[in-house]
């Protein structure tokens, strides 16, 4: 096979993958717009007083938890930066667990935290003070925070470990006071990504789903993937939810497009702490309060992990885990997020495949037809963040129930649906190693004349080999600890983990509920620990 033919194929086999994704995730959504057999009365329903509730209640929730988690992260950023002690590297570790904890998990873990029943109210009652309420605003800002804290806190430190050295030297040299450190060396790194986190905290924010269901308070705390989920499943009104739809795509599609304007590939950005060495000059004080910055900022990260081990060891587990529902629960979420694992990288890999192969061309001829195409390819990874999950299963779950059982097909599309959620990170985690790959080998492997199984083998191969684990791990994690699917799908036959833990939590079976949460998080957090140990060892082995 020559290598013209097999790059010719290689573009073949992305674009047929990216047109399967985006056939999937726009076809539910266009056949349920046809199968309602109506208009949609976007005007007469813009004016309505509860959409216009739910879109305002959506923006609001996703702009005051913006500005607290990064608000909040740049202090913390700076004293993490600023600390030197053997735990750092930990600490920052920990800021990962919140972004492999599924959503579910972490807003009961808010709740045995926060809630009224939770450590701070007892606290708070023991002080003579009313309890707290973490159902509605609240709630939801707090589960925001918890999540997304950690993230801007992350994004943040790896803009301060790209500051040169020589700024440092500078500083220590001319004995910077800490105010004119943060105003002429800190701020000025963190204000560049700045506009990248704040995007891309509100846009996760705006898209929230489980939080929401869980922690809302009601008609006055709803969002718009929320509203749908309802307007499906308990109002069974197709009209409402393709207004809905068609407002959640549109205000995803601007904050995507907002994202990309500010902030670039702020996912990119991450940051364990790297080895700069600061020569700014901090005295005690200083060291006092980075201290109590630190101490507050592990403390509110690190306590819902304790309480959800601590309420699920309460749990009688050994029931839980010999219980037929539960062990159907498991063996089905396994399955489903098995699958969906495997269907994510089978259509990452010709999709990255195609776009690599269109980078050649665009090295070789500058040809901006080429350029063009990439990039069309790299958004179509990305569909899945401006049509939701709600939406699709909102689409696929009207649309099926015309020419077939909605239930029958629930396995299928929640796999799907699942691995579409997965595709734009296992395309981020392999796309930078590929790439690189093919810089350091296409020259060569171009003489040699390698091409399909071959060229696969040699260049492709040990280039994602590395990376290939953890992107799996995530994209099963993801799916394990997914509740927007299944929410609309779930039923006594098809039953995940985490629909089985909603179940019990609306059942008041708070005990069972506790324990599900700790299996169910274990689980997640050790696919995605062990995966990133591992790639970190052969990542060292190979050296």
């Amino acid at each position: 096979m020559k290598v013209s033919t097999d790059r010719r194929l290689r573009l073949a086999g992305g674009i047929a993958a990216s047109m399967g994704l985006a056939g999937f995730l726009a076809g539910g959504f266009l056949v349920l717009v046809l199968a309602t057999g109506a208009g949609l009365p976007l005007g007469e329903s813009l004016s309505d007083r509860y959409i216009r509730g739910v879109v305002l209640f959506t923006l609001e929730q996703a702009a005051l938890s913006t500005l607290l988690s990064v608000l909040s992260a740049v202090p913390l950023a700076i004293a993490l930066h600023r600390a030197r002690f053997p735990g750092r590297r930990a600490i920052l570790r920990l800021f990962l667990l919140p972004q492999a904890l599924p959503v579910l998990v972490g807003a009961l873990a808010i709740v045995a935290v926060w809630g009224r029943n939770g450590v701070v109210s007892d606290a708070l009652a023991m002080a003579g003070l009313a309890r707290l309420d973490v159902y509605g605003l609240s709630g939801i800002l707090l589960a925001h925070v918890f999540f997304n804290l950690p993230l801007a806190a992350r994004l943040m430190v790896a803009a301060l470990d790209e500051v040169p050295a020589e700024s440092w030297k500078l500083a220590g040299q001319l004995a910077f006071s800490p105010t004119t450190t943060f105003r002429l060396i800190e701020w000025p790194a963190i204000r560049q990504v700045l506009p990248a986190a704040a995007s891309l905290v509100f846009m996760l924010c705006a898209t929230s789903f489980t939080i929401v269901l869980v922690l809302g308070g009601g008609p006055s705390a709803t969002t718009l993937e929320v509203a749908i989920y309802q307007s499906l499943r308990y109002d069974f009104d197709p009209g409402r939810a393709v207004v809905l739809s068609l407002l959640q795509i549109v205000l995803t599609a601007l904050l995507v497009m907002a994202a990309n304007r500010l902030g670039g590939d702020a996912v990119a950005s991450f940051g364990l702490g790297g080895r700069t060495k600061r020569y700014d000059r901090t005295g005690a004080l200083l060291k006092l309060a980075d201290g109590a910055v630190l101490a507050l900022g592990l403390l509110f990260i690190a306590s819902p992990f304790v309480a959800v081990v601590i309420a699920g060891l309460k749990a009688d587990l050994t029931r839980l885990l010999t219980e037929e529902a539960v062990i159907d629960a498991a063996l089905t979420s396994l399955w489903v997020a098995l699958s969906a694992g495997l269907v994510a990288l089978l259509l990452s890999l010709p999709i990255l495949a195609a776009i690599e192969a269109l980078a050649s061309s665009e090295r070789r001829s500058g040809s901006r037809l080429a350029r063009q195409s990439r990039r069309a390819l790299e958004v179509t990874a990305s569909l899945v963040l401006v049509v939701p999950p709600v939406v699709v299963g909102a689409g696929w779950f009207l649309g099926l129930r015309q020419v077939t059982s909605v239930f029958a097909a629930a396995p299928y599309v929640v796999v799907l649906t699942n691995a579409a959620m997965a595709v734009p990170f296992v395309v981020r985690i392999l796309g930078p190693a590929l790439a690189t790959g093919h810089r350091r080998s296409e020259k060569l492997a171009d003489s040699l004349g390698l091409a399909g199984l071959s060229r696969f083998q040699i260049v492709d191969w040990p280039a994602i080999r590395r990376p290939m684990g953890l992107a799996y791990a995530l994209a099963v994690a993801i799916s394990l600890g997914d509740l927007g699917a299944v929410a609309l799908f779930g039923n006594r036959e098809f039953t995940t983990l985490p629909y089985l833990l909603l179940q019990r939590m609306g059942s008041y079976r708070t005990e069972d509920a506790a324990g599900l949460a700790l299996l169910l998080g274990l689980l997640c957090l050790t696919l995605i620990t062990s995966s990133e140990s591992a790639t970190k060892l052969r990542h060292g082995s190979g050296r």
